[in-house]
Parts: C-alpha cells; sequence; structure tokens
C-alpha cells in the first residue's frame, strides 16, 4: 500500500511539475492580417490559418495557397478537389 502511494504522489508532482514548465514557456506570437497576403484579383478569401511558421489561405476559387510567415512570398498553390 505504501509503494502504490508513493508513485501516486510522485505521478502528481511530475505532471505538475510538467505542467509549470510547459504554461510557463514563452511563445512567439504570430500576428496575421489578412491584407498581407497578396491574391489574385478576382479571388475572394475564405479562411486563413498558421500552420508551424507557415500562413495557409483559401481563395473562394477553389485552391489553398501557402505564404511563409515572415517574407509573405507564396510558396505553393493546392488545388481543392
Amino acid at each position: 500500500m505504501t509503494v502504490l502511494t508513493v508513485t501516486m504522489i510522485g505521478g502528481v508532482l511530475a505532471i505538475s511539475a510538467v505542467l509549470v514548465i510547459r504554461l510557463n514557456a514563452e511563445s512567439a506570437p504570430v500576428f496575421v492580417a489578412p491584407g498581407d497576403f497578396v491574391l489574385p484579383d478576382g479571388v475572394g478569401l475564405v479562411g486563413i490559418s498558421v500552420v508551424e511558421g507557415r500562413v495557409v489561405v483559401v481563395g473562394d476559387d477553389g485552391m489553398i495557397r501557402v505564404f511563409d510567415s515572415e517574407s509573405r512570398e507564396m510558396i505553393r498553390e493546392i488545388p481543392v478537389e
């Protein structure tokens, strides 16, 4: 019974330590303004998302465009099928 109690207390302390370390870590905020990304004329913006340092923009023309979040240059165009 004592071994189980010590194991449970150790587990709670470990989870608490991981949460404190993880929640106190500094994370760099990503500020994205939809007007920073140039879409072709006549294409409307349907959705925008930030994924691993890249900005994913979905246009109403059925294309997904991937932009670099720092340089704002288009990396890739992917058709939605």
